[in-house]
């Protein structure tokens, strides 16, 4: 008995403290040490049977008194103190004894974690649904409308989602009597000890139907094929996400229903590619166009679109078209395309051409371009 810490200190509350402070440190304490959140820790299960053995002393006005004037050597508690045996009638076994978590907080505060009842019968929110959809890269520019078929549950429109056959009504479950809930005894060494299970009969909804809707077979909801209109908007990218509120399964006790999440997949394109918001795309060009400049239709997301190409361009410049993008999918405006020009060397030359092309060779065309002074430079 000298061994045992002083039941304030074991819940961390003062000599002072009213019963609500002592009910709420024991709550927080007794959800820390559960052999259900520590499993196989020794330390966690003594911990708890000594939170569980300062509150059952000092949840009670007169046991308090008694431990506040004596401490652990009341003559006047059974066993010879506190602890000793004395306040063993509710106690929680040890070695897979215990209840479940839910089921020993019900026990004691009426509601588990939750701090109280549910109603069985309560509106259930629906799951959420997903659907893929592929478009191609120009409608994810311009945006696009798509129909979808999805499948669902939803209530039940012959029994309005009650489950009973129409002009009957769902009566009281007799087992639990409405609670959803039934209370199983169980002895320990502790002593008897209850735990609030849900009521096998009704499955926890508190209610049965004696004459089930033919439709849904009692469940009150049925599946249905149903097909959506979806506005895509422009600007998508791979893997955007749209939610269509309300489009999802319909919710139990006719609650309300799920959303539908939209994912978005956008085909390659052949000619362009993304890039954030702009878009890249190669154009050829003949080399007398980069030689002499010229003004070229580039084609872009709006159609084809006039370029101009100075005199003297190399293989591999880029040209900024501002504003031929793609829509910016959260602001304003539009990115640009950006146009990698390629010099295209000519094949398959006639004699004419040919003989041309060697004349144009030999004529300087100053330092910069004379073969000459290239390479004079490199093995001077």
């Amino acid at each position: 008995m000298a061994n045992k810490r002083d039941y304030y200190e074991v819940l961390g509350v003062s000599r002072t403290a009213t019963p609500e402070e002592v009910k709420k440190a024991y709550k927080k304490l007794a959800k820390q040490y559960h052999p259900d959140l520590n499993p196989d820790s020794k330390t966690a299960e003594e911990n708890f049977k000594e939170v569980n053995e300062a509150y059952e002393v000092l949840s009670d006005e007169n046991s308090r008194a008694r431990y506040d004037q004596f401490g652990h050597n009341d003559p006047g508690a059974a066993g010879g103190g506190f602890g000793g045996g004395g306040f063993g009638g509710g106690g929680f076994s040890g070695g897979g004894g215990f209840g479940s978590v839910n089921d020993i907080f019900e026990s004691f505060f009426g509601g588990g974690f939750g701090g109280g009842q549910v109603d069985p019968n309560a509106p259930l929110r629906g799951s959420d649904l997903r659907a893929d959809v592929l478009i191609n890269f120009e409608e994810a520019a311009s945006g696009v409308e798509k129909e979808l078929n999805i499948s669902r549950m939803e209530s039940c429109p012959k029994c309005g989602g009650s489950g009973a056959a129409p002009g009957t009504k769902r009566k009281t479950c007799p087992s639990c009597g409405g609670s959803g809930k039934t209370r199983v005894a169980q002895n320990t060494p502790f002593g008897q000890f209850q735990t609030v299970r849900t009521c096998g009969t009704c499955n926890g909804c508190g209610t049965t139907v004696e004459n089930p809707c033919r439709e849904c077979g009692g469940t009150g909801r049925r599946r249905q094929e149903r097909t959506i209109k979806v506005k895509i908007p422009p600007g998508v990218d791979n893997g955007s996400r749209l939610r269509m509120a309300g489009e999802g399964e319909g919710g139990a006790n006719n609650g309300p229903a799920g959303d539908l999440y939209i994912y978005i997949g956008v085909r390659p394109h052949k000619y362009f590619r993304r890039e954030e918001d702009n878009v890249l795309c190669e154009f050829p060009i003949s080399f007398s166009q980069a030689a002499l400049g010229a003004e070229v239709e580039v084609p872009t997301l709006d159609g084809k679109v006039k370029l101009t190409i100075p005199e003297g361009t190399q293989t591999g410049t880029t040209f900024r078209m501002r504003g031929r993008g793609f829509p910016k999918l959260r602001g304003y405006g539009r990115g640009d395309q950006h146009v990698k020009v390629k010099v295209n060397t000519p094949t398959h030359l006639n004699d004419e051409q040919k003989e041309l092309l060697r004349q144009l060779g030999d004529l300087p065309f100053g330092d910069g371009d004379d073969k000459k002074g290239f390479f004079g430079k490199i093995f001077k």
